[in-house]
This record gives C-alpha cells, sequence and structure tokens, in this order.
C-alpha cells in the first residue's frame, strides 16, 4: 500500500487547497498533529500563512497533550515559542467562547482521532463548528485516518437520553468515520451548521488500520502510547464506569484490565469456552498481574489481562469488553462497583451509561443477560445510522457489521 498524505500534509504542499483558508487563523490541534517528518501543525501553518496565524485551542488533555483523564482541565496561556494564545477546550468551558474566536476568519481542525464515540474530540469538534457557525466563521477539517479503519461498525448507537460530552453524536461506539467524516456528519445530522471544508486524505483506503498508513504514531492522549492500544480502546474504555483498572498507571493503558482480587488464569479457563461458543476471534488474553502507579488500586497488585490482537478485521472489542464486564460483574460481587463519580461534567447518570450511551447494557450484565440479548442490544438505531453515515464518506469502500 502507498503511504498515506494527510490532510495536512496536502495543505501544506498543495497551494489550490491553501486558498480554503482564508483570513486570519486559529488551529485547533494536540501533539500528535504531525507530518510524516514529526514536524507539528502550528509549526507548519505559521511557516505557510506567517502572521495570519493568531491563536491556538486544545481538546481534552491540553495542546500538549500531557494531562489525564476525566475533569482534569487546561488552562490557557500563552505559548513561549510560537507567541500565541493557546485556550483550553477543556476547562470552565467545553465550547470555544466569543472572545476566544473573536478575529478569528477560519479555524483549522488537526486532530488525531481513534474512531470511538466517547473519544471526547469528536465532541469537541462538533461544539466548535456550532460555535463556529453562530459567529460565521469558517473551517476546515484537516483530515486523519480512523486508526481502527473505516469499514467496521460495532456497538450500539447512543440513545436520544445519553447526550453528554461522552455521546455528543447518535452513533455507535465504533463508528467507522475520520474526522472530516464525522465533521460533515455534524453539519447534516445535528443542529450545527457553518461552512465546513474537508481537505481529504491521499491514499486512505477504508480498510487500512493504522499500521498500513505508513505513518508515524504520535500519542493523541497520555493513555493511548501505541496504535495497538486504539483497536482495543472501543472496549477497554467500559472499565472506565467500574472500578476495573483500565490500565492506567501502566505502560500499556487501554490494552490491560484487572483488579485485585481476579485470578486470571482459571478466569481465562471460564470465558474462553465462552468466547469460542459464540466464534468471538482476533485476539489473545493473556493473564498478568500489574501494579498500578496512579489512579484505580495505584500500588496494590492486580490480576487481570492484556488483550492482544491477533487479527484486526475479525476482533470486536466491544463485544469482548461487554461478556468481560458482565463476567467480572458476577464473579466478584460486591467486590465489583459501578463508577459513582461525576463523569465528563455529568452529575446525575452513571458513568458506565454515558459511556455505554445507554442504562439497558448495564442491566443486560447485571441480569446475566444472553450473548444473543447482546447483539440485538447492538443493532439498535442501525439502518438510520447506516443511511446517514453512507451521505457523509468521502472515500469509498463497504461497511461491516453482524
Amino acid at each position: 500500500m502507498k503511504k498515506v498524505v494527510t490532510g495536512l500534509e496536502s495543505v501544506i504542499s498543495d497551494t489550490t487547497q491553501q486558498k480554503k483558508i482564508v483570513g486570519n487563523i486559529g488551529i485547533l490541534c494536540h501533539a500528535a498533529s504531525i507530518n510524516s517528518s514529526f514536524e507539528h501543525t502550528v509549526t507548519l501553518l505559521k511557516n505557510s500563512f506567517k502572521d495570519r496565524v493568531k491563536a491556538v485551542y486544545g481538546p481534552q488533555h491540553g495542546f500538549v497533550t500531557d494531562v489525564q483523564d476525566n475533569m482534569m482541565e487546561s488552562k490557557n496561556f500563552i505559548h513561549p515559542y510560537f507567541k500565541l494564545p493557546v485556550y483550553s477546550l477543556y476547562s470552565s468551558t467545553r465550547i470555544p467562547t466569543k472572545e476566544m474566536l473573536s478575529g478569528i476568519d477560519t479555524l483549522v481542525v488537526d486532530l488525531q482521532d481513534v474512531g470511538t464515540r466517547v473519544y471526547t474530540y469528536i465532541s469537541t469538534l462538533a461544539l466548535t463548528i456550532k460555535e463556529c457557525g453562530k459567529l460565521g466563521i469558517k473551517v476546515v477539517v484537516l483530515d486523519r485516518p480512523n486508526p481502527v479503519g473505516g469499514e467496521i461498525i460495532e456497538g450500539n448507537v447512543r440513545e436520544p437520553d445519553f447526550f453528554s460530552f461522552v455521546g455528543h453524536h447518535e452513533i455507535p461506539m465504533r463508528h467507522g468515520m475520520t474526522i472530516g467524516e464525522v465533521a460533515l456528519f455534524t453539519t447534516s445530522f445535528t443542529d450545527a451548521k457553518c461552512e465546513v471544508d474537508v481537505i481529504k486524505m491521499i491514499n486512505w483506503k477504508r480498510q487500512m488500520f493504522f499500521e498500513d498508513t505508513k505513518l508515524p504514531w504520535v500519542l493523541p492522549s497520555p493513555n493511548l502510547p501505541t496504535s495497538e492500544g486504539a483497536k482495543t480502546f472501543a472496549g477497554t474504555v467500559l472499565f472506565e464506569g467500574t472500578n476495573i483498572s483500565e490500565g492506567r498507571g501502566t505502560t500499556r493503558s487501554l490494552e490491560i484490565i484487572g483488579h485485585p482480587n481476579l485470578d486470571p488464569y482459571s478466569i481465562k479457563d471460564d470465558l474462553m469456552p465462552i468466547f469460542n461458543k459464540h466464534k468471538i476471534e482476533g485476539f489473545i488474553l493473556r493473564p498478568l498481574y500489574f501494579v498500578p502507579t496512579f489512579q484505580k488500586h495505584a500500588g496494590t497488585p492486580c490480576g487481570g489481562f492484556q488483550i492482544h490482537v491477533t487479527d484486526n478485521n475479525s476482533f470486536r472489542p466491544w463485544r469482548v469488553a461487554q461478556i468481560l464486564c458482565q463476567h467480572f460483574y458476577h464473579l466478584l460481587g460486591d467486590k465489583f462497583a459501578w463508577n459513582e463519580k461525576p463523569y465528563e461534567y455529568e452529575f446525575e447518570k452513571k458513568a458506565i451509561d454515558l459511556i455505554n450511551g445507554s442504562a439497558t447494557i448495564r442491566t443486560w450484565v447485571e441480569s446475566k443477560g444472553s450473548y444473543k440479548e447482546l447483539c440485538s442490544l447492538e443493532k439498535e438505531g442501525y439502518k438510520k445510522f447506516l443511511e446517514n453515515r453512507a451521505k457523509v464518506l468521502l472515500y469509498p469502500g463497504s461497511s461491516w457489521y453482524e
């Protein structure tokens, strides 16, 4: 396969594309906003557009991607090297204010997404598009690969009552769109109306996973150090809604899960017949013990698993994680707990329901529902979503769902 050329690289090399960026410029980006030579978006756009670049905006985890997870905010500051104001869109506001956008004619968005509904960068994208539309500011999205491909659709569609910062769009957990396509989905199927241009990638195919793109991986958030973690994320992120560690405080966060009261070897003996019966394949559960250095169970040995993906096309992280969660819930008894703390600025609904975009899946876990019931819950709302999604796809290809 040919190396993928990102939207960033296209706009830097193509003066025709540069004409889409008019007037004074703001840039919404983060540490993973780089080209193939690891040069940063702000550096490249300042070189091309000079003093027209007026401001920078950072999503959750901050412009420099140094801040940890849920409700840990970043501050506004003046960047010491670029001499530009850097505004945090994960602070006292998740929506850019009129003051932040003052004097901006085009907002350029260059964010590496991970293809999962709850990853908050697409929520920031949507909120920013809506606000720019109100102010007559154009948005130009520099498209980047969906690291888990653009074909496989997985997980339930977020229900209307579970709108949140981790559920802005009514889409499945694994949606199979690039961030540019999500931008078009936003303007087409939400109340956000704005002039949006997407500068497409060259050579990207929907069947590609990140390693196929031949692009360098820079962690888009502090706990996704590898592109392998993006493959498991659509499943392991569920454990943020529980007291099961999702591996924060280890070097392979969101690939590792565990709890102090789990014996991974005996659990694997119980679980593999379930996975084999339903032909849930493409991965290996490797039993392990780990000691998180921070967050859940910090300093306490945990038993659990590292999830190793062996086949990208057959692995279904959402289903694997739901089955694991159900098994842990009934095995641990009162040692298992749902996360009752505020989650992404929601103070009433349970974190697990916000992550799932539904309360019915938690009920499925608690009632020991069947695999057939899980698959049925997963497909609710797919028909409408797939019809809408087809209208915004920028790259040809098929969709896989079961």
